[in-house]
């Protein structure tokens, strides 16, 4: 496997604060460096339904995670397994949920916090973090520049064809400040600004890059429903393939059939929607 791509996945971003608070990301698109879609998840948009479903390429009524409170061992073919059937290398820099999906259930603290399993038929080298404690008082998010970093160690050490990464800082944000306020346009710069520091570093070694969010968020913080505000963020794409007329809306159940299609591995016949780079 020679072709590489990272997904960073930034949880609760609608498409309206994406498109209208990251200008870094922004500014690549109008500089033709990258391209964006509308991209609306399944219903239940909520967190745990969605990254499932990323990953799986099936709809929650197949995989089973009806919910944040639903998580196990899925047992659908997913990327992770994918990537490593046609000889790839993968890594997750994410929350817990993810390791708990595709590699064990239930977490482990000591076991599963930090691992590197060359062996492992999902994710070789995972980096978790549980938020532990998590509420509007205190969000128990770790620092994002050091997640970014954390993948891109990962990147440089092992020679990942695929990393995904995960911060959840912008949806707990969402949550207690809800989207009209000074708090969250502090975020989302703030965010920008991190991820743009690391964007033309695994440009540089190789990468495709992916950048959307998993759901979307309300005027009210809330998500997991089939309101737009609830179910579309944006997707970025960094790389040379060809993609779709620039107003098409990419459902969620596409993703992972594209980044296999994109690493050069094989899809899974469970999912069945169609890629949408070429």
């Amino acid at each position: 496997m020679n072709a590489k791509l990272l997904l960073i996945i930034l949880d609760g971003v609608p498409y309206r604060n994406f498109r209208r608070l990251f200008g870094n990301l922004e500014g690549w698109v109008l500089s033709g460096e990258a391209r964006v879609w509308t991209h609306r998840s399944v219903v239940p948009s909520i967190s745990a339904s969605c990254y499932a479903s990323i990953h799986t390429g099936v709809a929650p009524a197949e995989h089973g995670s009806t919910g944040n409170s639903n998580v196990f061992r899925l047992t659908h073919p997913d990327i992770f397994s994918a990537t490593r059937a046609a000889g790839g290398i993968t890594g997750a820099v994410a929350h817990s949920f993810w390791s708990e999906f595709f590699n064990r259930h239930p977490f482990d603290l000591v076991r599963d916090i930090e691992y590197d399993e060359p062996e492992s038929t999902t994710i070789n080298h995972g980096r978790f973090h549980t938020m532990t404690g998590y509420g509007l008082i205190n969000q128990m998010t770790p620092s994002d520049v050091d997640l970014f970093a954390t993948l891109t160690r990962l990147c440089e050490r092992f020679g990942l064809h695929y990393g995904l990464l995960h911060t959840c800082t912008l949806d707990s944000m969402g949550h207690r400040f809800h989207h009209d306020c000074q708090e969250m346009d502090d975020a989302c710069f703030k965010m920008d600004e991190m991820i743009a520091h690391f964007i033309p570093r695994w440009r540089a070694a190789g990468y495709e890059i992916i950048v959307t969010g998993d759901h979307g968020q309300d005027a009210r913080g809330h998500h997991g429903g089939r309101d737009p505000l609830q179910q579309e963020t944006a997707l970025y794409y960094f790389g040379p393939a060809e993609g779709p007329d620039p107003e098409t809306v990419i459902d969620q159940l596409r993703l992972a059939p594209t980044i296999l299609g994109r690493l050069g591995a094989e899809v899974p016949k469970t999912m069945k929607a169609k890629s949408f780079l070429k």
